[in-house]
């Protein structure tokens, strides 16, 4: 693979590029205020409108430090091609697999964040269809039950993404997960709401009482109104998330 940290000089970014660069770098701080970050791990990427480049999250910046203009952009070999810094080897390796294996994967957003890790570290390590935003992810949620460790290598980058497919969410036993969709706004979207149905789950288990089943008839039907409801849902939910990082901490998009 190529150096990553070696940098190149960039031209001018384009005002689409900008314009994905200031959403993704949204993402980041939004993550840290609702707790789903850790250290300076994890990483959330972005393919860029011309499919041969993509945004990530530079090495060892808290992702409170994340701006649109400290974002790296790579290509599929692992090259920086704009940007200064080095990109972790395991985001690279996670990340530029899932983008090359599912073109409509254009965010793919990854995390140990709380309640859905906990969720990954159990027997059987599932999401029940049992509470209403889980409902959104009926029939869309993989599982892989093989930790095989840190991923750095194509190897393992590819086995991740064929688990994955097209549905929009990993779990990954004892480890964390994936979350992947066509703009940024869809996937925090989903990211949120994913952590919001564990968090639910956990609590619910912690009672030590049985689940209340919901009918398959009706997981169906709400999955699919929910689902036909989320770009413009999502696009809604994020601006106005937007819209509180402008006025409270706005050099996210500098």
């Amino acid at each position: 693979m190529a150096d990553m940290g070696k940098l190149e000089k960039p031209g001018a970014v384009s005002s689409t590029d900008r314009l994905a660069r200031i959403d993704l770098a949204a993402a980041f701080r939004l993550a840290v205020r609702m707790d789903l970050h850790e250290g300076v791990c994890n990483h959330f990427t972005l393919m860029l409108p011309d499919g041969k480049r993509f945004l990530l999250n530079a090495y060892g910046y808290h992702w409170s430090e994340v701006t649109a203009s400290n974002l790296l952009a790579l290509d599929s070999s692992g090259n920086v091609l704009e940007g200064e810094g080095e990109a972790e080897r395991t985001a690279f390796y996670i990340h530029s697999r899932i983008h090359l294996a599912n073109p409509r994967a254009a965010c793919v957003l990854h995390t140990h964040m709380p309640y859905a890790t906990a969720l990954a570290l159990t027997e059987p390590g599932r999401l029940e269809m049992v509470e209403q935003n889980a409902l959104r992810f009926a029939d869309d949620i993989a599982y892989d039950d093989t930790y095989n460790g840190l991923v750095v290598d194509d190897a393992e980058g590819d086995r991740l993404a064929r688990v994955l497919g097209t549905k929009r969410v990993l779990f990954l036993a004892n480890h964390g997960v994936i979350v992947a969709g066509p703009t940024v706004a869809e996937a925090y979207d989903l990211m949120y709401y994913l952590e919001r149905a564990c968090r639910l789950q956990v609590l619910a288990r912690a009672t030590g009482l049985p689940f209340r089943k919901v009918r398959p008839e009706v997981v169906r039907e709400t999955c699919r109104m929910i689902l036909a409801d989320t770009p413009r849902y999502a696009a809604a939910h994020f601006d106005a998330l937007k819209r509180i990082l402008d006025r409270e901490e706005p050099g996210y998009a500098r």
